[in-house]
């Protein structure tokens, strides 16, 4: 019972290929969650960094691992606005990705983040139900939610009982 546990879960699921996938993390500072999520599914990974070139030039995405011919599988903590994972799935794409997703623990989702999605490469962007999404996925059919109400519960119940609250975080948590 543990985030992670929810995503590998649902990705075994609803992801076919998934033995083909890659799992890719936006940022550098992700690195050690995808890592992670790679690991316990035996599939490689790579991870997008953003190289500045002066203060008046747009970054440039920077892909580093090979996703051609892969399914592949962006994990993040949250996307807002949903610039950065709209980018990173074009760029996967015109690396030879067969199909993108996204995992997001927290899908805030404000300003033009829906049409973006809607507008995006994305088979599916899949957040957990920590932000209520009911609204969202009228506008947007590619979003789909993970329950970690279970998971929560535990935690708040182990809290409350002085129990050890850290095997939930046992794996690195999205």
């Amino acid at each position: 019972l543990s985030l992670q546990s929810s995503v590998l879960k649902w990705i075994k699921e609803n992801i076919l290929e998934w033995k083909n996938c890659i799992i890719v993390s936006p940022d550098a500072g992700g690195a050690k969650r995808v890592t992670s999520i790679a690991d316990r599914l035996n599939v490689d990974f790579a991870l997008i960094h953003k190289e500045r070139k002066k203060a008046n030039e747009v970054d440039r995405m920077v892909l580093v691992g090979d996703v051609r011919d892969r399914v592949a599988i962006l994990v993040d903590d949250m996307a807002d606005t949903c610039g950065t994972i709209c980018h990173a799935a074009d760029k996967l794409i015109s690396a030879g990705a067969t199909k993108v997703y996204a995992i997001l623990t927290h899908g805030i989702f404000s300003g033009p983040a829906i049409s973006r999605i809607n507008n995006a490469c994305f088979e599916a962007v899949v957040v957990t139900n920590t932000i209520p999404q009911e609204e969202k996925m009228k506008h947007c059919p590619k979003i789909q939610v993970i329950d970690i109400s279970m998971i929560l519960a535990e935690a708040i119940r182990r809290t409350h009982n002085g129990e050890s609250v850290s095997y939930l975080f046992s794996h690195v948590p999205l």
